[in-house]
């Protein structure tokens, strides 16, 4: 979409058991005002939905990402942010964040 970029934090080396933050600033519209996800593709795999944070603030986000990953933002730097906690070799993929105007754009399982 035109004048809109999400640039996503740079590629991260971790152990397992360590943590790690992701992080995407946001241009072009604010969080405030339109819902965002996070989504990854694990190498060789499909894309799986993580959760979105709306623009109320409210966090919807799929069963088996609920216990070691926690969606926030920060409104005023208009960035948005991925905590991942006692990362496991399964966690390797790659992290995309992404703009959604309505929830019918994802597939959303709960």
């Amino acid at each position: 979409v035109s004048g809109i970029s999400l640039t996503s934090s740079p590629a991260q080396i971790k152990a397992p058991g360590q943590s790690v933050k992701l992080s995407c600033q946001i241009s072009g519209y604010a969080l405030k005002d339109y819902g965002t996800a996070w989504i990854r593709q694990p190498p060789g795999k499909a894309m799986e939905w993580i959760g979105i944070i709306w623009g109320s603030g409210s966090i919807d986000s799929g069963n088996s990402f609920k216990s070691r990953f926690t969606i926030s933002r920060d409104t005023d730097r208009n960035e948005l942010y991925l905590d991942i906690s006692s990362l496991q070799t399964e966690d390797t993929a790659v992290y995309y964040c992404a703009k959604t105007d309505t929830v019918a754009q994802l597939n959303v399982r709960k």
